[in-house]
């Protein structure tokens, strides 16, 4: 379905889906966690996004060993985009959009992606 400045269900489904990343991310980031909270904070992130329209699913994984890697004398860190591996599936009328957050090696860098549109 287009509306009258030409936008169409996908192009509204695939903006949802970049805002609901992009706000998690900046978000979280710096967020304190521990190897004792870590399954917590992954599930507070998934219940916060999952409050906001058209999201349909999250899934938060927290990297375990990067955080142990990281972890300060008090055995906690900041999380951080290394981190991070997060899936969220947006329906916006019959568009289905999965996005995510993963660090990629090669870049350096925690890269938000889409992973795939359907039309149901």
């Amino acid at each position: 379905m287009t509306d009258q400045d030409g936008i169409t269900s996908r192009d509204r489904a695939l903006f949802e889906a970049g805002i609901k990343l992009g706000a998690l991310y900046h978000q979280f980031m710096g967020t304190p966690v521990s190897m004792e909270t870590a399954s917590k904070l992954e599930a507070a992130i998934e219940k916060s996004v999952s409050l906001q329209p058209w999201v349909n699913h999250v899934k938060v994984r927290i990297d375990r060993e990067k955080l142990r890697a990281n972890a300060n004398q008090f055995k906690y860190c900041e999380l951080n985009g290394e981190m991070l591996d997060v899936m969220v599936v947006v329906t916006y009328e019959r568009v289905e959009v999965h996005a995510r957050i993963s660090y990629d090696e090669d870049m350096k860098y925690p890269l938000m992606r889409i992973e795939r549109i359907t039309t149901l």
